[in-house]
């Protein structure tokens, strides 16, 4: 092996004790592949076991924490008891493998296609559309209807019990969505959130709803997880939109998140060494080195954005991010972190061999959504 490639090789401990065999992990990426009623299947099973092998540890897909919150075609579902089974299937396939199994977990809010949510009755923070139409191809610019106060409140416990049921299903650990515009990020945002109540206002106001969620799935996992479990949360640094979240909204969203005992804060990057739009006085100065300043310490950051190749992985880990994580890589070659492990690291494929669907173990439905989308992966 390569001797610079040892540091994102060596074990990394968390907090809570938990010890990762290496710092790669596996980003959490939509696969469509879930049947109709929110179980799992076993296409997903398969291609979730082939690439949980060299990594320490992988993020799922998102799960809705409620009928109302799914936001894909063909996600599966962590909403009641009866999903429980199916997200068993689902962790044990994972963890047969070698790797930590994290169920990530949110609500799709204003984003949900309204051909999936009962009554097509789509909820948000506040009642304004998304700018950019959201995911539903069928009705674009839909207007959300604003929840109420108790509504808010039962999602915020639906977080809660989606993350007993990763406990009860075997999972290791849950990430958080509050990144990509689901609705965690709407109740942050200054866009989406227009409330006059506790939830809405101020900057500080806007963290309350996040800043709950984190509460309840950290009390869930006190009072139901017999053994050490992962708790982390994600977030997109900006948003386009005017008014929408600045790079400085974030820094003052994750100085609060740094203080909640988490186990990992993971940001949500195309480009791994992308720049602030705006919000901070330097805008020359990587997005990731103002999270590590404004963090100093306090809790692991998982760094991603394009990192294909063996010197993309050495080049993030020396900017000082003590985990890596791959996405689209992993689905291009499953067997990036052995390959680097057995100094093969020029062996490594970082486009997609379309003529490779059954090697690579990626079901029909991600595997058209690859095909479809020119650009968004190499090579395709």
């Amino acid at each position: 092996m390569n001797k610079s490639n040892e540091g994102f090789l060596s074990p990394f401990t968390f907090s809570n004790g938990i010890e990762l065999k290496n710092r790669i992990v596996m980003a959490p990426m939509t696969n469509f592949s879930s049947n109709q009623d929110g179980t799992v299947t076993d296409e997903e099973v398969k291609y979730y076991a082939r690439r949980s092998n060299g990594v320490s540890m992988v993020i799922t897909a998102c799960t809705y924490v409620t009928a109302n919150g799914k936001g894909f075609h063909g996600e599966f579902g962590a909403d009641t008891d009866e999903m429980i089974p199916s997200l068993k299937k689902l962790a044990q396939g994972i963890k047969d493998q070698g790797a930590k199994a994290v169920l990530q977990i949110f609500h799709g809010g204003r984003m949900c296609p309204p051909e999936l949510v009962p009554n097509g009755e789509i909820v948000s923070a506040s009642d304004i559309p998304a700018e950019n139409g959201g995911v539903s191809t069928e009705e674009p610019d839909v207007k959300p209807r604003a929840l109420t106060e108790t509504e808010v409140e039962e999602i915020i416990n639906a977080f809660g019990e989606a993350t007993r049921r990763a406990i009860e299903a075997g999972f290791d650990g849950v990430e958080i969505h509050g990144a990509n515009g689901y609705l965690v990020q709407q109740f942050f945002s200054p866009h989406s959130n227009r409330r006059e109540d506790r939830f809405g206002g101020s900057l500080e106001k806007r963290m309350t709803f996040p800043l709950a969620v984190v509460d309840k799935v950290k009390s869930v996992v006190k009072e139901h997880a017999a053994s050490p479990f992962i708790v982390g949360y994600r977030f997109s640094p900006e948003e386009p939109e005017t008014p929408g979240i600045t790079m400085g909204d974030t820094l003052t969203l994750v100085d609060a998140l740094a203080d909640k005992g988490l186990d990992y804060l993971h940001v949500s990057l195309f480009e791994f060494f992308s720049k602030p739009r705006r919000g901070v006085e330097d805008l020359t100065k990587s997005r990731i080195a103002y999270l590590q300043e404004t963090i100093n310490n306090r809790v692991p950051l998982i760094g991603v954005g394009s990192i294909y190749s063996a010197k993309d992985a050495r080049e993030a880990f020396e900017a000082g991010v003590p985990l890596l994580a791959l996405g689209r890589e992993l689905i291009i070659d499953p067997d990036w972190v052995q390959k680097v492990e057995e100094g093969k690291e020029e062996e490594i494929v970082t486009s997609l061999d379309k003529e490779k669907q059954e090697q690579l173990v990626i079901p029909d439905p991600l595997w058209n959504a690859i095909i479809n989308t020119p650009g968004w992966f190499p090579g395709v």
